[in-house]
């Protein structure tokens, strides 16, 4: 992006307005200041938005799909609308079903329970943790990290060309990196897993907050992401995609709502007769709200339009990017190199740092939140520090004291919602940490560098 197309971005576009953008934090060194909220990549702040749509549905809130009343009423129509828009943001198919869950992990682990039987599995060791586990019951095959992108798909056919001719296979793999930041070839890898017989799931959690998701256009089978990536509160999650496989598995839980008609046997049993429809996964009372504020916030994005999004977000990573660069102590963790397209998510080491005593640094002197540890993707984390990747660690946990060797990296990460003052503090505080130190001292309590009292 030149210099001046990316003035004109930062001029036209303003962030869009999010819950806590006037919080102010304390700090050690004394008085207040506004709180830079840079680890989205966790979880985004929800849109002011969404928040305002919520709050006006609230005093009609009901129980749904079985009550008479208007206020249930209401809500049923409030909830199967929401599945209706959610399905046009990712551009479903006219046969995909989209069930809501509690997020991309609950989402997978729906997809694990649904594999028919015999179903080998795919994914690569660079997976979150969410697409990583989940796949326990069935024959998984791990890949190695990629270096390029055209060495992911040649990795993925070399592997599923090796595999058994028949039976059922499916791919699972990243739009966008929760470490690194960086775009995949889901195209490219859709159709390699297409070509061999084989299904394909996207972890969408990083990429639908920052770039348009076609299930069309990508060829995807199924796609998963959470509501609190996408500027919605906790609890809300998506999987859409194919029929058959959900329609033929057992209900993800069994209760009300997933059955459709229960009778009771002479020898004293049950017999019952399950939904076809999303509801066979959706057992009990659904969360509407989390169902509503996931569909209020696709509408906000896509109205806000994800071509300027995208543009004023890239202007934010060249900023961090080339403010990270002038630092020579800072190294940037990537997979696929510094031309690697990506999104507003960026992981690094600083010599002679351990990464928690930088962060809680960053947070207790400069009021910046900032996300330190292995990322929920040990083994991508692992391989891009350059230790074993089948090394054991707690999830976000340092490893060491402040001042001795760690394995674990800095991530900052930021989006729609994301001005520009919080990056520029960002850059200068890396810069003035490295050249002039902590002013404060720090301690290590309950796995955590923290502050000293």
């Amino acid at each position: 992006m030149s210099v001046s197309t990316a003035a004109a971005t930062q001029t036209i576009c303003a962030p869009l307005p999010v819950l806590g953008r006037d919080v102010t934090v304390p700090l050690v060194t004394g008085g207040e200041v506004g709180y830079a909220a840079l680890d989205y990549a966790a979880s985004a702040p929800a849109l002011q938005r969404v928040w305002d749509d919520v709050a006006a549905y609230a005093p009609y809130y009901g129980s749904v799909h079985r009550g008479a009343g208007y206020l249930s009423q209401l809500s049923t129509d409030l909830f199967e609308n929401a599945r209706r828009t959610v399905a046009e943001f990712l551009d479903c198919r006219a046969d995909d079903q989209l069930v809501f869950t509690r997020s991309t992990t609950d989402s997978l682990n729906l997809l694990a329970a649904a594999l028919p039987a015999d179903c080998q599995v795919f994914v690569f060791e660079t997976e979150h943790h969410a697409s990583l586990l989940p796949w326990k019951d069935a024959q998984v095959t791990y890949l190695d990290a990629p270096r390029t992108p055209r060495q992911a798909v040649a990795t993925l056919e070399s592997a599923l060309a090796g595999r058994a001719p028949h039976g059922p296979a499916l791919v699972c793999v990243t739009g966008a990196s929760n470490v690194t930041g960086e775009l995949w070839p889901v195209r490219e890898l859709a159709a390699a897993a297409h070509a061999h017989g084989a299904r394909i799931v996207l972890d969408a959690a990083q990429l639908a907050p920052h770039h348009p998701v076609s299930v069309r256009d990508l060829d995807v089978d199924w796609v998963a992401f959470s509501g609190h990536k996408l500027y919605a509160p906790f609890g809300s999650g998506v999987l859409a995609g194919r029929a058959d496989w959900l329609r033929a598995a057992e209900p993800y839980l069994a209760g009300g709502g997933a059955s459709r008609k229960v009778t009771r046997r002479q020898d004293g049993g049950v017999d019952v007769e399950w939904h076809e429809s999303a509801a066979r996964h959706e057992a009990g009372s659904p969360n509407v709200i989390g169902a509503y504020s996931i569909a209020s916030a696709c509408k906000a994005l896509t109205e806000a339009g994800f071509d300027t999004l995208v543009a004023r977000e890239q202007y934010l990573v060249e900023k961090v990017r080339t403010g990270l660069a002038d630092v020579p102590e800072v190294r940037i963790l990537s997979l696929f190199g510094d031309d690697a397209p990506r999104v507003g998510v960026i992981s690094f080491v600083v010599d002679g740092w351990n990464s928690s005593h930088f962060a809680a640094a960053l947070s207790a002197e400069y009021g910046i939140g900032v996300r330190d540890g292995l990322f929920c993707a040990h083994p991508l984390v692992r391989t891009l520090l350059g230790s074993d990747p089948q090394s054991q660690g707690e999830c976000g946990a340092p490893e060491a004291a402040p001042g001795e060797k760690s394995l674990n990296a800095i991530r900052v990460s930021f989006g729609a919602g994301t001005p520009d003052e919080h990056v520029d503090r960002f850059v200068t505080a890396v810069r003035e940490l490295v050249t002039e130190g902590a002013t404060w001292t720090y301690r290590t309590e309950d796995g955590r560098c923290v502050p000293a009292v």
